[in-house]
């Protein structure tokens, strides 16, 4: 008959390699847990970004066209070798996208319904 020590202190050793096993895979999934949200984290803030400063280009290339009575072409020839019409159209859109959200004084619009006891602005 086996030693019933000896299966034990075996036992313990096997029971003990997989708690830090367990422990390891853990503090591993938190590492990469943590890298994954800091990727995402960072990809958001530059979408942000970027969204903001095409935002200004397009609001830009909308007063060059439509304050100053360019056209699209002409425009795009101030704008010098970084642009052209297809970025100027989409740069453009990007601002009429967002147009749709502001009235024509370029202040937000709200989308908020009536109240009854609301009083209609005089106009």
């Amino acid at each position: 008959m086996p030693n019933q020590s000896a299966r034990q202190k075996a036992r313990r050793a096997a029971l003990d390699a997989q708690s830090r096993m367990r422990q390891a895979r853990a503090e591993r999934e938190r590492r990469r847990s943590g890298l994954a949200v800091s990727v995402v984290t960072a990809l958001a803030e530059r979408d942000e970004l970027v969204g903001a400063c095409e935002a200004r280009a397009g609001e830009a290339l909308r007063g060059l066209t439509e304050d100053e009575g360019l056209t699209l072409a002409e425009a795009v020839e101030w704008g010098g070798e970084q642009l052209d019409v297809r970025e100027a159209t989409r740069l453009r859109k990007v601002v009429l996208g967002a147009g749709a959200e502001r009235d024509p004084s370029g202040s937000p619009t709200s989308t908020r319904e009536p109240a009854a006891g609301d009083v209609p602005a005089a106009g």
